[in-house]
């Protein structure tokens, strides 16, 4: 819409958000109180009175009474489609360890449509606006679950071009199993034809390889320089005569992949599977230095030095620190009394300047991003500064997924132009400690300048609460499991 004189800056905002505080998250940014919102993007951020000009009869204004407005949040590392099948099931549920989930099985695309859309309304209340689907492919078209192969995919495809997706989703291809094997003949032919074509790359965008290097830690099946207490020595999950081999063959999947122009994402938890991918890298940026957005997934046993070729070569990291919490005896009790102590160096990421996203990796944990943040902060203990803590940490799950992404230029942050993604929280994060983080309820969910989410609202849009995992309380609701069959 344009003003009589053709000038589009002061145009009415579909929608606008006042009487709160804005959190831009963008470098230097300072707090606004208000934010307009025109076809689906930024139009202005700053004071209530800035947005007057910008109220027409067809704008929608959301009076926030003191609420606070985020960039919408971005697990960087989630199973939508396992989600949705299972939830309110997690592998985890209320134990120290992982388990193995429910066996609800989806059969049919009838039920792997209905995994995702109901993934994208838990995810809505959640104030979660993009997810990175982390393995999905050919590999798995024969798995248990039915939510990891190429039928998975073609439901995302023709959700997307329905204008169905309630998020924005990343999917990295998966060549041979989940938590299992694979071989480098088939990770080449998968290479070989892979289609990322997509009908719109800002709502699903086919950005990558995963690849399964080892298991973790409490079940021995960490790859690492260390040694198991009862003496089990495991091995990479990449196929091989011997370890040399098994080294040899991944490191030709990641170069590969990166002669492709592909990102890649490891599954790595052990220190030496960390090194063999971190030397594959190094090599591919020799052959072709460019930055493709390459990632560790996991890395529970990453070491500082590690670390620092890491932000050298701009490897990320994406980790889970809840797991941290939970699992730490069992590594203890796997690898000799202290060696958790060393292990997710959350601190020393930070320090090192490794770009680093939290994610929940759900269905293994809660997809409430919360209760990670708050995980992040007891893991790395007492803050001398708590907000500049609460900042970096909320950064996590914000500016660094974007990154992640490769879409830092148009999402992650709030300022003119960029995707109107937004969470409104009922209480200012930074007012907050972060163990109080998950207390704190999600009011609104935007996505693409829509409202996807408004708590307590009547209809579809309102329909699912906030999930109220373990140990949290507070204005969230349980999400009641729903049949997918």
């Amino acid at each position: 819409m344009r003003t009589a004189d053709g000038d589009a800056r002061n145009a009415s905002a579909d929608l606008i958000l006042r009487g709160g505080v804005v959190h831009s998250l963008c470098a230097g940014g300072e707090e606004a109180t208000a934010i307009a919102v025109r076809d689906g993007r930024v139009a202005r951020i700053g004071d209530d009175r800035a947005m007057r000009e910008l109220t027409g009869p067809s704008t929608t204004v959301v009076d926030l009474g003191g609420r606070a407005v985020l960039p919408g949040v971005n697990d960087a590392h989630l199973h939508a489609t396992w989600l949705g099948a299972l939830w309110p099931d997690t592998l985890f549920g209320g134990h120290a360890g992982p388990g193995p989930g429910p066996q609800r099985p989806l059969l049919d695309a009838a039920q792997r449509r209905r995994a995702i859309l109901r993934a994208g309304d838990l995810l809505a209340s959640l104030g979660i606006t993009s997810y990175t689907e982390p393995g999905l492919g050919p590999g798995e078209d024969e798995g248990a679950t039915g939510a990891f192969g190429t039928s998975v995919v073609g439901e995302y495809r023709a959700l997307a071009a329905e204008g169905l997706l309630r998020a924005r989703v990343t999917v990295l291809s998966l060549y041979g199993e989940l938590d299992g094997p694979s071989d480098l003949e088939h990770f080449l032919a998968g290479l070989a034809a892979t289609d990322a074509t997509t009908s719109d790359p800002r709502w699903l965008r086919f950005a990558g390889v995963k690849i399964f290097a080892d298991g973790i830690p409490p079940m021995k099946s960490a790859y690492t320089h260390h040694c198991y207490t009862d003496g089990v020595r495991p091995e990479l999950l990449v196929a091989g005569a011997d370890d040399t081999e098994r080294e040899a063959n991944l490191t030709r999947m990641i170069l590969a992949a990166h002669r492709l122009g592909l990102q890649v994402g490891v599954h790595a938890t052990g220190d030496r599977a960390i090194d063999v991918m971190l030397d594959a890298i190094e090599q591919a940026r020799r052959e072709h230095d460019v930055d493709l957005g390459h990632y560790v997934i996991h890395g529970d046993l990453v070491t500082v030095p590690q670390l620092r070729r890491m932000a050298a070569l701009g490897v990320g990291l994406d980790t889970q620190p809840e797991i941290a919490l939970r699992t730490h005896p069992l590594v203890d009790a796997a690898l000799g009394e202290g060696t958790a102590t060393a292990a997710w160096p959350l601190r020393a990421v930070l320090d090192a300047g490794v770009p680093l996203c939290l994610t929940s990796d759900a269905p293994v944990l809660s997809p409430d991003w919360r209760r990670q943040i708050a995980a992040a902060d007891a893991w790395m203990g007492p803050a001398a500064d708590p907000r500049r803590r609460m900042d970096r940490l909320l950064r996590c799950y914000t500016v660094e997924p974007a990154r992640q992404d490769r879409a830092a230029s148009w999402k992650g942050t709030l300022a003119a132009g960029m995707a109107a993604d937004l969470c409104v929280l009922e209480t200012d994060p930074y007012s907050v400690a972060p163990a109080e983080l998950p207390d704190v309820g999600v009011e609104l969910t935007v996505v693409d300048g829509r409202i996807v989410y408004e708590r307590g609202a009547a209809g579809a849009v309102g329909a699912i609460e906030a999930a109220q995992t373990p140990g949290t309380t507070g204005m969230s609701e349980t999400v009641e499991a729903a049949e997918i069959a």
